[in-house]
């Protein structure tokens, strides 16, 4: 897959440069690291992938003590946070409970680096739980820019010390495998330069693809499983490891009133302005268009977009949705207009995976989910009704500059799929969905709970939301419950010295839908940190650790003692 250039534009906000500034300065670092001499490297964890979950590892194997080198595709860490640029999909009690304190801190950070370093109006800098979009999606609606500088500032005293060693640009290509343990992988630089050796007694992938399970013949399954394996209610009739959620290129717009920023019409305008998606149940018309099929209750319904933030006849007003920056939160002369997200239902990509297939298909499925993005801008700015009754919002600009990219579209993927290892333990929906949940136990009511797992290192708690698939499946989104994240869901079947970090948990095609979001890929990624550092300071396996009571116990106070919650209330 190809990788954009790096491209370290300042906004004309003006006060985003700050934080371009400071990454140009920890990606400088990185570089100089990767040009340093030597072609093998060693640590004592090596985690491929800087996403949420990677950075979480990292900084809890950098608090134990550890040496750590860590990989990321892109020239951006943070994930779906910042190269894939979405906001945080939380639940309701995130600011009080239900993840870690690390995640909380992160979310502390980037509250306070508004109000450092941007002009808020008073009544913004006050609110205890600023959300500078005032997006309705996310209690913390802000720029992919500013979490990367937070992230960059948290790392950055182990980047001096040397206890980091940051690889930008790089991907796995191949590994060195002893027996049911992974010795070392081999990562190459994306822009050239030499391969380099990476060797450490424990590997975390927190790829978004899980990258290093076919690389290290870890066993591992994609797409759908039937029902007849996993018994889920919500699964498939039939396995099928190619029917895969779909992924979008995601985008950022303000809107400048009185202005012509239309885009040139992109190649595939006309393809994607008549494509209609062809799912079970059927989707209501034309992808390009307001109308969509609502989640929960399958029926055709009517979406909102109105830049100024008018009331609309839609469920939602799109524009609001996961909206970045509220300009009524800054000085009058801060900002042209709002700034807003676009990860809508008009640019899921459904005609192709990015697992599965060569490096080839990939790219081509990644460059036409670009042109369906910029097709849905296009119609956005030239033939979407409009509330007066005309058609199309010229005043709508493309903000590249926030994305880091020339082509106006994030840099990575939105990915809401992965490869997921065989684990010790599979999460079902028995375990964590409403409805089946309360089928299984015959409780109802407060007394309905999800499974309470003995080895829970976390927790997490959003419905199953599957987004239409390639497979040609239209929304499968339905309640759960409050859930654990059990240790053996981390852990590999057979490999011993491989964790999972990321959507590539023990999870079906069914139950990643609720493990897949932000803090949960935290939490997930601080339980594999600190599991690396609790093996090495005790001498025992991670397996070991999970297969005793005793060790275990030992291992969960420890988690409990640094912040991360086990259990819900």
């Amino acid at each position: 897959m190809s990788v954009r250039r790096r491209d370290f534009l300042i906004s004309s906000g003006g006060l985003v440069a700050g934080a371009t500034i400071r990454w140009g300065r920890y990606a400088a670092a990185a570089e100089r690291a990767a040009a340093s001499p030597g072609t093998e490297w060693q640590a004592d964890v090596v985690i491929i992938g800087g996403g949420l979950g990677g950075c979480a590892a990292a900084i809890a194997a950098l608090r134990a003590g550890l040496r750590v080198v860590m990989t990321e595709e892109t020239d951006w860490i943070g994930g779906q946070l910042t190269s894939q640029a979405v906001p945080p999909d939380e639940h309701r009690w995130i600011e009080s409970h239900g993840a870690n304190a690390s995640y909380r801190e992160l979310r502390t950070r980037i509250r306070d680096y508004y109000r450092a370093h941007y002009p808020l109006t008073e009544a913004a800098r006050q609110k205890p739980e600023l959300n500078p979009g005032n997006g309705s999606v996310s209690r913390l609606c802000h720029e992919p820019r500013v979490a990367l500088a937070v992230l960059g500032d948290w790392l950055a005293p182990w980047l001096s010390s040397g206890h980091l060693r940051l690889l930008l640009e790089h991907r796995p290509v191949a590994a060195d495998i002893d027996g049911d343990a992974v010795r070392a992988v081999t990562v190459e630089p994306l822009r050239g330069g030499p391969r380099r050796t990476l060797i450490a007694p424990y590997f975390v992938d927190a790829s978004e693809l899980g990258d290093l399970l076919p690389l290290t013949e870890t066993e591992f399954v994609t797409g759908a499983e039937s029902r007849a394996e996993t018994g889920e209610l919500h699964a498939a009739e039939m396995a099928d490891p190619n029917n895969q959620q779909a992924f979008t290129m995601c985008f950022a717009i303000d809107h400048v009133a009185g202005q012509d920023h239309t885009i040139e019409r992109p190649d595939e305008y006309d393809f994607w302005r008549s494509f209609v998606p062809a799912l079970t149940p059927p989707w209501p018309g034309k992808l390009l268009d307001f109308t969509y099929t609502h989640p929960n209750s399958g029926l055709p319904k009517q979406l909102g977009f109105d830049p100024a933030g008018g009331p609309t006849s839609g469920v939602v007003n799109l524009w609001t949705y996961r909206r970045l920056i509220d300009a009524k939160q800054f000085r009058a002369e801060q900002y042209a207009g709002d700034i807003s997200l676009v990860n809508w239902p008009q640019n899921d990509y459904l005609l192709g995976n990015l697992i599965g297939v060569s490096d080839e298909r990939r790219a081509e499925h990644i460059r036409r989910a670009t042109q369906l993005s910029l097709s849905l801008m296009y119609w956005l700015q030239t033939a979407a009704p409009r509330p007066d009754g005309g058609q199309g919002f010229p005043g709508l600009r493309l903000r590249d500059d926030l994305l880091g990219t020339t082509t106006g579209v994030a840099k990575y993927p939105y990915v809401r799929e992965s490869r997921r290892i065989l684990a010790l333990f599979t999460v079902l929906e028995e375990h964590v969905g409403r409805e089946q949940r309360a089928m299984v136990t015959g409780l109802e009511g407060e007394n309905l709970r999800a499974a309470s797992f003995a080895d829970s290192v976390g927790v997490g708690s959003y419905a199953i939301d599957l987004h239409p698939s390639s497979g040609g499946d239209n929304y499968i989104d339905f309640a759960t419950l409050p859930f654990e994240v059990p240790l053996g869901a981390l852990l590999p079947r057979r490999m011993t010295n491989l964790i999972a970090a990321n959507k590539n948990i023990g999870v079906t095609h069914v139950t990643g839908g609720c493990y897949r979001l932000h803090p949960v890929e935290w939490g997930i990624g601080e339980a594999a940190g600190c599991l690396v550092g609790h093996a090495i300071a005790h001498g025992r396996g991670p397996r070991a650790i999970r297969e005793s009571g005793e060790h275990l116990a030992d291992f969960q106070r420890e988690l409990t003692r640094q912040g991360v919650e086990i259990r819900w209330p």
